[in-house]
């Protein structure tokens, strides 16, 4: 009996499979991190709070455990970029979560084949929004006021639900917040990391090393194409580096989104590649995780 020879893959079609293959191992580093790792993000932002509480009380600053997890969040963000935000929080998995089943309600229940997302215009004014809410906690801690908002964090409320446990009494304005993100994940992506969330501004703020960074290749680029730019859940133009390089959250959706395989990072040049690819950084972020203490398991 013959065989029949598969046909070769064409141009659009090996797009489609690397996309797909993209897709699947983001998701499934995203699955792994949220159920081994969920208060990652508030061990970090504790780390925050704690310094400016000590700048505040004019006390030497000690090397506890959640300064030493905000200083490893960042030092990891400065050598690979965002990929805490694309990759690890667990709160950032939520917002991508809540938006692809709200996209799916709206595809087969109102037949909407585009998925609702805010004005490019309201989305860059909402991603100043989260420097102001970074600067307001800053100064309540230093004033030794922040304290009295206990009940008000949303980001409380969701590290409580991930650790199974429901909100005490007096956590109503807490909870009543926390639905109103979900809400907001819904109607555009990343609504929490753009927009409101304190280690967001933190890591955008950073420096990132120039091998970290995602590089396109223009003088190859098809007239007209904005790919990528649609692509981006934050709404960030590769042209716009310079500018808004900070909001990157590194998810990589633009360089499988490229018909022309444009983009890059410059790291992919590196010796030892694996280190550098979202698989390597997994690895090696968990190996952090485990010393820092992040890991549920331990």
């Amino acid at each position: 009996m013959k065989t029949t020879e598969k046909k070769p893959l064409t141009t659009a079609q090996k797009r489609q499979k690397t996309l797909r293959q993209r897709a699947l191992l983001r998701a499934g580093i995203q699955v792994a991190f949220f159920f081994a790792m969920p208060g990652a993000f508030v061990a970090g932002f504790n780390g925050v709070k704690r310094l400016f509480l000590h700048i505040g009380a004019g006390e030497i600053l000690s090397l506890d455990s959640f300064t030493l997890s905000l200083l490893g969040l960042c030092g990891f963000t400065i050598l690979f970029g965002r990929f805490f935000c694309g990759y690890v929080c667990a709160f950032g998995s939520l917002g991508d979560f809540v938006y692809w089943l709200s996209g799916l309600v709206q595809k087969k229940l109102f037949h909407r084949k585009k998925q609702l997302r805010l004005p490019e215009k309201a989305v860059k004014c909402g991603q100043l929004v989260k420097y102001l809410i970074l600067a307001v906690i800053a100064g309540l801690c230093t004033a030794g006021l922040y304290g009295r908002l206990n009940g008000t964090d949303p980001w409380e409320v969701f590290s409580r639900l991930t650790a199974l446990r429901l909100p005490p009494e007096g956590f109503g304005v807490a909870i009543v917040l926390f639905v109103l993100i979900l809400v907001g994940m819904a109607l555009h992506p990343r609504f929490f990391c753009q927009f409101l969330c304190p280690m967001g501004a933190v890591f955008s703020l950073l420096p990132v090393l120039p091998v970290a960074q995602l590089h396109r290749d223009s003088e190859n680029c098809i007239q007209g194409c904005n790919a990528c730019a649609n692509q981006c859940p934050v709404g960030l133009k590769l042209d716009e580096q310079s500018l808004r390089g900070g909001e990157c959250i590194g998810c990589e959706a633009c360089v499988s989104t490229c018909p022309c395989g444009n983009i890059t990072r410059w790291d992919q040049r590196l010796p030892g590649h694996f280190w550098t690819s979202a698989l390597g950084k997994a690895v090696l972020f968990f190996a952090m995780g485990v010393c820092l203490g992040f890991c549920r398991f331990f």
